[in-house]
């Protein structure tokens, strides 16, 4: 993000007025690889190509931020690695982190990983340095620490089956799990930030909190996702989750959450009210099915009623409920972009 879209992100989160109302997206490697016309495997294995990919996006749509801005990642595999899952990677495939807990049994040999040496996490600190010059060349910066939460680290740890299971039949032993993750969590967002002073923001994704019922939430979600977020004083604390994200609503300004990208499942009049006046809004049309398949009359129409009753359009950023996905086209994002500044 450059100095003008960091600025204007500020703005909103502090609940001023803008107009029209700003534009943002997720992206990352389900959508840039494909819409700049590489492999997803040379994505995650070429510095230039990633780097390029990600330039093209910044160049092409002036007009939208994108959050993190140059996500530094290997998709599912990137915190799971440091935990020593085996990671399986196809010419054109998302990766995927194997499980490395069999049963509950095992949690007890596991240990806090060192994000400065171990998995695919050196490789992230890595790939920005090597580009963070041309970066800043281009007046953009490193603005966030980035990872997943918690629970999404524990169930590609375990499984999610068995993650949900262990909740209800050993809810201690997942709680040591969460410990450990959550101190290793810790560590990797405080060392993002070690290494590149410019961050002011935590970005954690975690659609697992979606799975749980409140009760549950406020065992095994809220005080990891608290511990971590309240790690470092930064200005933007954002938060997603496009599972059903009614549960955790109530729950994210007091967690500390400032912005929250939720699903599209959700209408932003019914989740404003849940989330409070504290919580900025990233979203929210739907992304696979009006984004990426519909046309750019029907992303018009879309972004026409995602506004539909909302009398108070402060502490709002327009987008899709959730990241980016494959598929999306140049138009679409376009259209988009052209229907929320009018």
């Amino acid at each position: 993000m450059n100095e003008k879209q960091w600025s204007l992100l500020l703005d909103v989160i502090n609940g001023k007025t803008i107009d029209p109302l700003p534009v943002g997206f997720i992206i990352d490697s389900p959508w840039l690889p494909g819409w700049a016309g590489i492999s997803i495997l040379d994505y995650f294995s070429s510095e230039k190509m990633w780097l390029d990919a990600n330039m093209k996006a910044i160049k092409t749509f002036p007009d939208a931020m994108f959050l993190p801005g140059f996500w530094s990642e290997y998709g599912m595999c990137t915190e799971p690695s440091a935990f020593g899952s085996k990671c399986s990677w196809k010419p054109d495939e998302f990766p995927f982190a194997l499980p490395v807990i069999k049963s509950t049994s095992e949690i007890d040999s596991i240990t806090k990983p060192d994000p400065s040496s171990d998995g695919m996490l050196p490789f992230v600190i890595s790939r920005l340095k090597h580009s963070q010059k041309q970066i800043e060349k281009e007046g953009h910066a490193i603005r966030f620490a980035v990872a997943r939460g918690p629970l999404n680290i524990a169930s590609f740890l375990m499984g999610t089956t068995e993650l949900l299971m262990g909740t209800q039949l050993e809810p201690d032993k997942i709680k040591s799990l969460l410990d450990i993750i959550t101190d290793f969590l810790v560590d990797w967002i405080k060392l993002q930030a070690q290494v590149f002073p410019t961050i002011d923001g935590i970005f954690l994704l975690d659609d697992i909190v979606g799975f749980v019922g409140e009760q549950d939430f406020l065992k095994f979600a809220r005080p990891y996702l608290q511990k971590v977020y309240n790690c470092l004083d930064v200005s933007v604390r954002f938060f997603h989750n496009d599972a059903p994200g009614l549960v955790c609503a109530p729950h994210l300004a007091d967690i500390g959450i400032n912005l929250f990208n939720f699903s599209s499942n959700h209408d932003i009049v019914q989740m404003r009210r849940l989330v409070g006046d504290k919580v900025t809004l990233l979203g929210n049309i739907p992304p696979r099915d009006v984004l990426a398949a519909g046309t750019p009359d029907d992303v018009r129409a879309a972004a026409k009623k995602m506004l539909e009753g909302l009398e108070d359009r402060t502490h709002l950023i327009a987008s899709c409920g959730g990241g980016v996905p494959q598929n999306v086209s140049t138009e679409n994002i376009n259209a988009f972009i052209e229907a929320i500044q009018k």
